[in-house]
């Protein structure tokens, strides 16, 4: 009994630390479309939209590590506005209005409702492309491809 009580107090410990890692990659993510639109246009640049569940969704989770926290994703990432559009299961992690928002937009641009789901628009709110989904194999090829596309045809 006591060896399941510690092995049940590190999982939590380990859940709490890996929860509260930073998200954002480093990364300037804006979490208002329309905020994004508006620098979208200023900046002559297409708005890559990530849905997330970034406190339960493993694939979520490992796109993140694998992919926006990628020195080569760095590098390309000033090419894009990007905005997050987080839904946790958890009530703290995002604000009760930040949720609603979020909500607006997941019926809009996530029809689908998978997770990840990449979405880039244009600076009209049109949708220019879409990726959905991340696999255990871990490999990025097609979210780079994905991108690469869609910088060059915008």
């Amino acid at each position: 009994m006591k060896k399941v009580l510690i092995l049940f107090t590190f999982l939590i410990t380990s859940i709490g630390i890996s929860q509260d890692d930073d998200y954002t990659s480093g990364l300037n993510w804006i979490t208002d479309l329309e905020e994004a639109q508006a620098s979208s246009k200023d900046l002559k640049k297409p708005i890559l939209v990530l849905f997330t569940g970034s406190d339960w969704c493993a694939p979520c989770k490992m796109l993140k590590q694998d992919f926006f926290d990628n020195d080569k994703f760095k590098e390309k990432a000033n090419q894009f506005v990007l905005v997050m559009i987080d839904m946790p299961r958890r009530t703290d992690i995002i604000t009760a209005e930040q949720r609603k928002k979020n909500i607006e937009v997941v019926r809009k641009y996530n029809k689908s409702g998978g997770y990840p789901n990449l979405v880039a628009l244009n600076d009209n709110l049109k949708v220019i492309g879409e990726l959905s989904g991340y696999t255990f194999l871990r490999e990025t090829d097609r979210h780079f491809a994905f991108i690469d596309a869609i910088i060059e045809n915008y």
